[in-house]
């Protein structure tokens, strides 16, 4: 089951809002996008500082709307947010020890999407590290290791998790030695997700479900961004091109950004002001795509408008 309520409400603003967004960007293939958006109707279940139990969050309805949300695709830096939490999930199993330079890196990846600081994160959670070629006996075991946060998503037992992988660092110019190897000849064991199963990562942090609600609440403050102060000095801020350059100003958002020279990415949970918050996760493919900093101002700019109407 997923787990939101399909909504023909929600499922009309959703097909108007992609349409407008075809229309004014007619580059813009019907399979370059994907879609899930996920409103949180009174009472509002989420960003409750741990208020409801397991349980009771995951019983209580939602209602959202998806357009190719099973779909997988290259997530880029999306798939720093599994990290994180599997992270979270390992130091309060005691499978790991946190450390200055744990916290330091679990910072940097998100805040500032570190690739260098992933790759820390990864090895921490997977007991491997990067390096030459491995002979066949000790690289099955390495690649056995490093599939250990896939195994973990799968645990859980949750539909949107089936297809995904999560196994790989995330690179600047990309992989060398039995990382190379690991992602294969033609990419095929590269990182892929779905916004569905992205949406339903997010649902459970904002949710004070993911871990545990303190641990929850931590994740969300590495995840806050501020639109009233962006960083003057940085290539890309996670808010300028992405969702967050659709908001008005007094928006709140914690949202985690990818992109690289073939994808334009973006995750955000967003409150306005007297509105219904809501989850939004919007992937756009494509060279063009990549490049372009308007598409996913437009799409977040048209759903601040659709909530206004609910």
């Amino acid at each position: 089951m997923i787990f939101f309520n399909k909504d023909e409400q929600l499922e009309n603003l959703g097909l108007g809002i992609l349409d407008a967004t075809w229309t004014a960007f007619p580059t813009l293939a019907r399979n370059q996008i994907a879609l899930t958006w996920v409103v949180y109707d009174p009472p509002v279940p989420v960003n409750t500082g741990g208020a409801l139990t397991p349980d009771a969050f995951w019983n209580h309805p939602v209602r959202g709307f998806t357009y190719r949300g099973v779909e997988r695709i290259y997530p880029a830096s999306v798939v720093k947010l599994f990290y994180l939490v599997a992270v979270n999930e390992w130091l309060e199993k005691g499978m790991s020890q946190t450390s200055k330079e744990l916290e330091r890196a679990l910072r940097d990846m998100i805040v500032d999407s570190s690739n260098d600081a992933t790759s820390l994160v990864v090895d921490i959670l997977t007991g491997t590290t990067s390096g030459p070629e491995l002979p066949v006996g000790p690289f099955e075991t390495w690649k056995y290791q490093r599939n250990i946060v896939n195994r973990y998503y799968q645990s859980l037992g949750w539909e949107e998790m089936e297809t995904i992988n999560v196994c790989q660092k995330t690179w600047g110019d990309g992989p060398y030695g039995r990382e190379r190897a690991f992602v294969g000849e033609l990419l095929e064991n590269r990182n892929m997700l779905t916004t569905n199963a992205i949406a339903r990562l997010v649902h459970s942090i904002i949710g004070g479900v993911a871990v545990s609600s303190t641990r929850s609440q931590a994740m969300m403050a590495l995840l806050k961004r501020d639109l009233q102060n962006l960083p003057a000095d940085v290539e890309e801020d996670q808010v300028t091109g992405f969702l967050g350059g659709g908001l008005p100003k007094d928006a709140q958002i914690w949202s985690k950004a990818g992109w690289t020279s073939q994808v334009r990415h973006d995750v955000a949970y967003i409150e306005l002001p007297n509105q219904r918050p809501y989850l939004l996760v919007v992937f756009t493919e494509g060279k063009a795509q990549a490049k372009n900093r308007e598409i996913l101002p437009f799409v977040s700019k048209l759903v601040v408008e659709a909530i206004s109407s609910l």
